[in-house]
């Protein structure tokens, strides 16, 4: 009868040395939260005229545009505050305008063509390339439009619209067609004729000096519009030429007011366009052909003893039509001038009057041009460049006299540009 009260007493002694073992303290609580403000934080107002609150303003746009959903609201965000701006011409009578748009565009300008664009490609059937085949192509889309039709005399100031235009057009098409076995690129690329091209751009400040807004500070606003002839667009991108951050000449600086080129304002819609909508698969430009217009024929410039502004309207009409195709290309990648191109890109431009060609390529390394984007900004935006030089002598006797055929060769290196991986 003894051991069940042993056993007990044993039980009883066992949860009074369990008992006695000291306890573990508990985790000490975590400290409050800090209180929140009573009040919202003081900020400027929306409307104010201060520094504060124009920075405010500009803020909220940046992050709208960033916090956009997608390209086409980013494109139309950008564009939403319509103000007067500089609309910019491509083709200008304006005397050493390429010089503005260089300054307007941040851009470099390289005499000549990059070593990728000007290398011959060996004899032209190494290449896979007939050469005669091609000479009697553009000789025949020569003829077809100079000779063989008989057409009406034009109307005053149209003949780039009389045979100039039909034969680029006819010539374009057949050295595309002919070479799309030699470049897989041009058989899946958009030809488009007469199409539409907009970019719309900060660049500098001015003080508002008329209106209500009278004493502000603004951005210079400009805006490009261009119809070039011809333009081709293709699914993948052309290869970069230099690095992105390369420095290969100066950007002009010209502290007079853009008014004095003279360049004009007009409040319309801002649109950024490359010729096709964001979603179509062509969204990379490749070549674009322009047609000089018959006021600025080289014949008019010898008259009025202007030789030596030949060659700007070239020079100004490669600088500003593709800096506008090729930026409006990298806005519809979803860069902009507060999200800054992370890769080069690249896009041809052929200038003619339907005898004299000129080629251009050109490299966009930059869309921060805005007054606070710049500051900081090393990069620069890079057009290569060559003089017009004649396709051909004259059309006598139904056949075509001094025909060119570096410039033909020329032409088909354009063509035949494609990515390194293709």
């Amino acid at each position: 009868m003894a051991a069940p009260g042993g056993c007990r007493l044993l039980l009883r002694l066992g949860r009074r040395w369990l008992s006695q073992e000291p306890a573990v303290p508990p985790p000490p609580p975590p400290p409050p939260p800090p209180p929140g403000p009573l009040y919202p934080p003081v900020v400027a107002s929306h409307t104010a005229r201060s520094k504060a609150a124009r920075r405010r303003r500009l803020e909220h746009f940046q992050r709208q545009v960033h916090e956009a959903a997608s390209v086409e609201e980013k494109l139309r965000l950008y564009g939403k505050l319509q103000r007067p701006k500089y609309t910019v011409h491509p083709q200008t009578f304006a005397l050493n305008a390429d010089r503005w748009y260089r300054s307007f565009t941040r851009t470099a300008f390289v005499p000549g063509l990059p070593a990728e664009a000007a290398e011959e490609p060996g004899p032209a059937e190494e290449a896979g390339v007939e050469l005669g085949a091609l000479r009697s192509l553009a000789c025949d889309a020569l003829l077809q439009e100079s000779f063989y039709q008989k057409k009406r005399r034009p109307f005053l100031y149209r003949d780039q619209e009389h045979t100039p235009g039909p034969f680029v057009t006819q010539l374009v098409s057949s050295l595309a067609a002919s070479l799309c076995g030699h470049n897989p690129l041009l058989a899946a690329s958009s030809l488009d004729l007469n199409p539409e091209v907009n970019y719309y751009w900060h660049h500098g400040e001015e003080v508002v000096v008329h209106g209500h807004r009278k004493g502000r500070v603004d951005p210079v606003r400009f805006q490009i519009d261009d119809k070039p002839h011809l333009q081709l667009r293709v699914p993948k991108q052309l290869p970069e030429i230099v690095p992105l951050e390369s420095d290969l000449g100066d950007v002009p600086v010209i502290d007079h007011k853009p008014s004095k080129l003279p360049l004009f304002k007009k409040q319309y819609e801002n649109k950024v366009f490359i010729g096709s909508k964001v979603s179509d698969p062509c969204c990379y430009g490749h070549t674009q052909f322009h047609l000089i217009p018959d006021k600025l024929k080289r014949e008019r410039f010898i008259i009025a003893n202007l030789e030596d502004q030949i060659e700007v309207v070239y020079r100004a009409n490669g600088v500003a039509s593709l800096f506008a195709w090729t930026a409006a290309q990298a806005m519809y990648q979803g860069f902009w001038n507060e999200a800054d191109v992370t890769r080069p890109f690249v896009s041809q431009a052929v200038v003619t009057d339907g005898k004299y060609f000129a080629f251009f390529c050109f490299q966009l390394n930059t869309l921060a041009l805005t007054a606070e984007t710049v500051k900081n900004n090393p990069r620069k935006n890079i057009c290569w460049g060559t003089d017009s030089k004649p396709l051909y002598d004259v059309v006598e006797e139904g056949s075509v006299k001094g025909f060119n055929d570096e410039v033909l060769l020329q032409l088909v290196r354009f063509l035949l540009n494609r990515p390194k991986e293709l």
